[in-house]
């Protein structure tokens, strides 16, 4: 089975938090993505990109570049803003489908309660009661069902650190509380890591569940350091505890060889979660992570 490479523009570190403006015009971020050898991308936060189909049908195909999914971040604890957040999912997925993508990447609202900012990759268990839970998952249910049924996209769910879904357990919980044929997970192999998990196993335990790749790697060394310091999400990821792919401790070659053995021949979209004053990083990381996957032979 054939894996592609995309890229996405969270590795030039455009982020959909609050307070983190962009540094880089799109154009620049779709034009390195192009040059560094990718042919996908992913949308970014809405806005970022033309949202106008075929401003950015044209942008794309300039490059060569695939529109794959895009990340959207719901309140999913809070069952008032699951009408919201539907809403949001189809105006970002319509988007999607104009352009031919087939995922909705999406995510807890991360990153907004202090407490699991402050111990993210510090944690085990679940912060969540199981009447939370069963507000949750119907959320991402919710979400999930108005996104197949009115524009025929598919649902992958994002663990994320600092988030209400970040831990192993917290994962297996959302998956046994929500319906398999809708909600698929995106496996996110650097947050799967410093959230204390193994991605090699993620994929043998939850098998055909896994339906999308964000490749991430997580510097061990760098791990411990910001457990032990107690630095909360934003200052381990400005720590580059999501370090280029290949220094770290995720095992990409034994993700891949699980996920062929699966039958998967989408995407793998790398991303490297960065927060830096350096114009020249982004690019430098992303011909670097590419490198290293054609050595993997991808």
């Amino acid at each position: 089975m054939t894996i592609k490479i995309a890229s996405a523009p969270v590795s030039w570190g455009i982020y959909e938090f609050e307070g983190i403006e962009p540094k880089f015009a799109y154009t620049q971020v779709l034009d390195e993505i192009a040059e560094t050898g990718y042919t996908g991308t992913e949308l970014g936060p809405y806005g970022y990109l033309p949202t106008d189909p075929e401003a950015l049908r044209a942008e794309l195909e300039k490059r060569g570049l695939q529109l794959l999914s895009a990340f959207v971040p719901v309140r999913l604890v809070d069952a008032s803003a699951h009408e919201a957040g539907a809403a949001e999912a189809l105006k970002v997925g319509k988007l999607l489908a104009a352009l031919g993508a087939r995922y909705v990447v999406l995510a807890d609202d991360n990153g907004k309660v202090d407490e699991l900012v402050k111990s993210a990759g510090q944690r085990s268990g679940s912060k969540l009661s199981p009447a939370e839970w069963d507000v949750f998952a119907a959320g991402v249910n919710l979400v999930a069902r108005r996104i197949h049924d009115e524009l025929g996209l598919s649902v992958v769910f994002h663990h994320h650190c600092a988030g209400y879904v970040e831990t192993p357990d917290e994962t297996r919980e959302l998956l046994a509380r929500t319906d398999a044929a809708l909600v698929g997970l995106c496996l996110d192999t650097g947050h799967w890591h410093y959230a204390g998990g193994d991605a090699v196993a993620c994929v043998r335990e939850f098998g055909e569940r896994v339906r999308y790749l964000h490749l991430k790697d997580c510097s061990a060394s760098i791990a411990a350091e910001c457990r032990a310091q107690h630095k909360d999400y934003f200052q381990a990821v400005a720590a580059g505890v999501f370090c280029p792919l290949g220094e770290g401790e995720v095992d990409f070659g034994g993700v891949i060889r699980e996920m062929q053995a699966l039958g998967y021949d989408g995407w793998a979209i790398v991303e490297q979660d960065i927060l830096t004053d350096d114009p020249g990083l982004p690019k430098r990381y992303s011909q670097a992570n590419r490198d290293y996957l054609k050595s993997l032979g991808l």
